[in-house]
């Protein structure tokens, strides 16, 4: 009797048949059509077999279409499983985990009540923003890291002098067990934010530590890349040599790849939860491990 069968998003597809083939799971793909005024319709390749479904599919942008995609697809798995279990590599609304200002809606407990509301049983998450996100989540939830599969990628390269930056406070557990693994030090940026119009400023003193080594500028996820540019441009200034990025998801929203590159950073090094130039290292066997 199979054990699992896998059932692969359209955000998802390459991950969940590698995650598939890891776990010697049947696979089910499903097929999206879209029509003209934007609604779409979701059909399953084949009809599952009983065993325990797991559904694979990103939440990243177009954020509320992947996620009413795949809230369909878990409910329509629910018919033939009593376990269904959510993977879902990159979670959208991570970041709306609680009122920063007054009035603002927390929807990342929205999206808990759904999950739940479905019929899932449990998800699985891959370095979500803000391990506070998953409080709201009242059936089984893990987070699970992908850094050690970063690590094994810049093990692989040859580095001089590595040191492993955060770029920020919010992500010093983070760049702490980048460079444990890695076997060398690192370093925290202190920067400000301001909340209402998002503009970043560092500011940490001069940083004898960076001079004449390369660095790897650490985080769970890039959107425009503001963040990563203005470090990236800070560091250059220290006479630091050459500056990698690491982050699970690359949203790169725009162009902000093009930007990153160009302020100076030789390579970005992003994990298969979102699909794109960059996402060079997989976390299917990490998905697997906490499955079996």
């Amino acid at each position: 009797m199979i054990k699992f069968t896998v059932i692969g998003g359209n955000a998802s597809q390459d991950l969940a048949k590698r995650l598939a083939k890891k776990l010697k799971a049947a696979y089910i793909r499903t097929e999206l059509k879209t029509f003209p005024d934007g609604e779409n319709k979701i059909t399953f390749s084949s009809k599952p077999k009983k065993s325990k479904i797991i559904v694979v599919q990103s939440i990243y942008p177009p954020v509320d279409s992947n996620l009413i995609q795949c809230l369909s697809i878990i409910s329509k798995a629910k018919q033939f499983s009593s376990n269904v279990i959510a993977v879902i590599p990159y979670m959208g609304y991570a970041r709306q985990d609680k009122e920063f200002l007054l009035g603002e809606v927390v929807t990342i407990q929205v999206i808990a009540k759904l999950f739940k509301a479905i019929g899932a049983t449990k998800i699985i998450v891959i370095d979500i923003h803000s391990p506070t996100g998953l409080k709201y989540f009242k059936i089984s939830a893990k987070n699970v890291s992908a850094v050690s599969e970063l690590v094994k990628y810049f093990k692989k390269l040859k580095l001089r002098k590595p040191l492993v930056v955060s770029p920020d406070s919010g992500g010093k557990n983070r760049a702490k067990e980048f460079a444990r693994l890695l076997k060398t030090n690192y370093i925290t940026l202190k920067k400000q934010r301001n909340r209402k119009t998002g503009k970043v400023r560092i500011v940490s003193s001069n940083l004898k530590e960076v001079i004449g080594k390369d660095l790897i500028l650490v985080d769970d996820m890039i959107n425009t890349g503001g963040s990563i540019i203005k470090a990236t441009e800070f560091l250059k200034k220290q006479k630091c040599q050459r500056v990698f990025v690491a982050c699970t998801h690359a949203l790169l929203v725009g162009n902000a790849e093009r930007k990153i590159k160009k302020s100076g950073v030789s390579q970005i090094v992003s994990t298969n939860t979102i699909p794109g130039n960059t996402s060079i290292v997989d976390v299917s066997n990490i998905v697997a491990n906490t499955l079996m």
